[in-house]
């Protein structure tokens, strides 16, 4: 499978994957691998397994991260889409400092919805040494984020995880008083319903195998909190927005993916309303697949001065 070079330029997983170069570094992943009638190396993409199996051999190589699992019926995320969103934030970061990347250690970032996957804190702390909190709704996720993080040492004490006790709200419960992030990142549940998380789910193996299926695994896995919510999309970071400005003055960017364009008209409309002092659009891309990123900050300028010497001298 060819990953096309529209990635950020310090992403790691340029082109295509070295399957080869993998399976020496991860064994398990050989029983995936075939060659297909071009004589290529690949591996099935439409099994949940297969790609399970390539997420942990990603991780290992690039990352030493020696241990990564999540149970049956969980989201396995694609790995270069995960670290564009990183890469991303941190020249976010750098923008709001005069072109420099802040001191990686003084970062802190909070994860809404870290998953069972835990792979946005793991990709930010290997990445840029970053300090993160998870939030999570499910405690079966939380259970399978405290596994990866008691057999990988080197996150012990750069990585909490926060159970999220009302699923009513997003910040809330989580941000402690004089408690300070410098980003928060999310990739919101985006389907309304459960029916249309399915139907996505069967569109996609559909387009990697050419047949027709009658039931998916949703996403190669994937609860309710992480593929729909009520209103989907555009509800959710509605509401994401709304709750935001309880605690203003104790992040300064937040942020969260947007799969569908078509609702960022509405989203900078909500941010207008709230009152924030600077919003940015931030496009993605992997392959053919577009994404895109929402920052917001309620800090003036004088206030980020002071968050900048404050924190990040």
């Amino acid at each position: 499978m060819k990953i096309e070079n529209k990635l950020h330029p310090r992403n790691l997983h340029q082109g295509r994957y070295d399957l080869e170069a993998l399976s020496e570094t991860l064994p398990e992943l050989k029983s995936f691998l075939f060659t297909n009638d071009y004589g290529n190396l690949t591996l099935d993409f439409a099994n949940p397994k297969a790609v399970k199996s390539l997420n942990q051999a990603l991780l290992k190589h690039f990352y030493q991260v020696d241990f990564w699992d999540i149970p049956d019926g969980f989201l396995c995320p694609p790995i270069p889409g995960r670290a564009d969103y990183i890469h991303h934030l941190a020249d976010l970061l750098a923008q709001s400092n005069g072109g420099r990347s802040p001191k990686s250690a003084k970062i802190n970032v909070l994860d809404i919805g870290t998953g069972a996957n835990l792979i946005y804190p793991i990709l930010g702390n290997s990445i840029y040494d970053w300090n993160f909190v998870g939030s999570e709704l499910n405690p079966k996720a939380i259970k399978s984020a405290e596994q990866i993080l008691v057999k990988n040492p080197q996150f012990q004490g750069k990585i909490e995880l926060r159970p999220q006790p009302d699923s009513s709200k997003i910040f809330s419960n989580i941000i402690q008083p004089e408690e300070f992030f410098d980003l928060t990142l999310c990739n919101p549940p985006f389907h309304e319903s459960a029916q249309a998380a399915q139907e996505g789910s069967q569109r996609k193996v559909r387009n990697l195998t050419g047949n027709p299926v009658a039931k998916a695994e949703l996403n190669f896995g994937g609860q309710a909190a992480e593929l729909w919510t009520e209103g989907g999309e555009l509800a959710f970071i509605r509401k994401m927005i709304a709750e935001s400005l309880n605690f203003k003055n104790q992040v300064f960017w937040f942020t969260t993916l947007v799969s569908k364009s078509e609702h960022l008209k509405s989203i900078q409309n909500e941010l207008q309303k709230v009152g924030v002092a600077e919003q940015k659009i931030i496009e993605m891309a992997q392959g053919n697949k577009k994404s895109r990123l929402v920052a917001w900050t309620f800090l003036t300028e004088k206030q980020q001065a002071a968050w900048k010497t404050y924190r990040w001298k």
